[in-house]
């Protein structure tokens, strides 16, 4: 981008050019903020614009191109809050700035270029944020990295997964190293402060009217070298050993559901934070209820009698009690029935149990039974077809 563009070059006349551009564009005003701006706003205003103005959303259009590569300049230039000082430094000095001395006190067109600050979140990934491009971050980076995340898989009783519970994850994954203590040094030793950048990261290197600063390439950037490295992890501060985490998994965990602990996972590299570790639920299906969301499903068999004339049942629980529900007469066979609060108890609500019911239809009848059935058959005068013939056989005429 623009920055990298101008901290290019070399020689006074260029810096001297830099800052008298500066004096004579406005970049609030390209940008359609105040100079009071917060960096937040300034930055909602510029990704505004670049949606508006990026040539992938104008092709063919010239003047939108060069309206983009304006927002983009006056976004390099006040989007970061060390080049936006500097800017409002020439801005006040004026055209004084041009002369022998520049902003600040510094040497006649001087300007400070920092390469750590066009790392991953420079204005690659801003772009790439929005138009789904963007540039892959370096694994190599320098500077404190975040671990890396671990996932876990965990399988769980139906009830457990219901109730939740506190259980251990045993791994095989990226711990701190024992050895070392994750200093990376050898027992006995300690990492020691880098004599080429005396601890800072970075150095820098003077070119005339521009200052470069670059990762120290003695540390990598780490700040501190390790001159006897831990035999155990060979100076990295980590080693692969088996480990035990214990877990809370809350009630009402599903199947498939992702449980993020923070901390947990990889450690961080260069006192960095360590990643989080993902725990995948596995929950292995009830032989009587079933599940849906934080509702209990299950399937009662009920007889013809209960279901003709109506009855009082027993309905089991996920707890082992029972609890009554009351079959009104004339009830049909996979008819459902809400029973309130007897489902799962989540963190907010609780579920019912939604019960089915399902008659049962005897494959073997005795005597008795066979002339109830009988004399039932001879008691009823309706058919239950009729409806069904009636409708058949007027679309037939038709």
């Amino acid at each position: 981008m623009e920055r990298s563009r101008v901290a290019s070059g070399n020689g006074q006349g260029q810096g001297v050019a830099m800052q008298r551009e500066w004096f004579e564009k406005d970049y609030y005003a390209t940008l359609g903020v105040s100079k009071t701006a917060t960096p937040k706003e300034i930055t909602k205003e510029y990704r505004k614009l670049a949606r508006k103005f990026h040539p992938d959303a104008n092709p063919n259009n010239a003047s939108a191109e060069e309206r983009f590569k304006e927002i983009a300049a006056a976004y390099d230039v006040i989007g970061a809050e060390e080049t936006r000082k500097e800017y409002d430094e020439v801005r006040r000095a004026g055209p004084s700035s041009f002369g022998p001395s520049g902003p600040a006190g510094q040497s006649p067109g001087s300007f400070r270029f920092d390469g750590r600050n066009m790392g991953a979140d420079g204005m690659g990934d801003l772009l790439g944020q929005m138009f789904g491009g963007g540039r892959r971050r370096n694994n190599n980076a320098v500077g404190p990295q975040r671990g890396a995340e671990i996932e876990a898989s965990l399988t769980l009783d139906f009830i457990d997964a219901a109730h939740g519970l506190t259980t251990s994850l045993h791994l095989n994954s990226e711990a701190e190293c024992s050895s070392c203590n994750g200093s990376g040094a050898r027992a006995g030793t300690s990492p020691k402060q880098c004599p080429q950048c005396r601890g800072r990261g970075v150095v820098e290197d003077n070119q005339g009217p521009f200052a470069f600063s670059s990762p120290c390439p003695r540390c990598n950037g780490r700040s501190v070298v390790i001159e006897s490295p831990c035999i155990g992890c060979r100076g990295t501060g980590v080693e692969m050993r088996a480990r035990e985490v214990n877990v809370r998994i809350p009630a009402g965990v599903d199947d498939a559901q992702r449980i993020r602990l923070k901390s947990r996972g990889a450690p961080g590299r260069n006192g960095g934070p360590a990643g989080d570790l993902i725990v995948l639920c596995r929950v292995t299906p009830h032989a009587v209820f079933g599940r849906d969301a934080l509702h209990l499903t299950l399937h009662l068999p009920i007889t013809f009698a209960e279901a003709a004339l109506g009855a009082d049942i027993d309905v089991p629980t996920l707890d082992g009690s029972l609890v009554r529900l009351r079959i009104k007469p004339g009830t049909q066979s996979g008819s459902r029935h809400r029973i309130k609060g007897k489902g799962i108890d989540g963190a907010k609500s609780s579920g019912d149990l939604i019960v089915t019911v399902d008659v049962v239809v005897p494959t073997k009848l005795n005597d008795q039974q066979q002339q109830a059935v009988n004399d039932f058959a001879t008691a009823t005068t309706e058919s239950v077809r009729e409806s069904v013939l009636q409708s058949a056989s007027a679309r037939k005429r038709g």
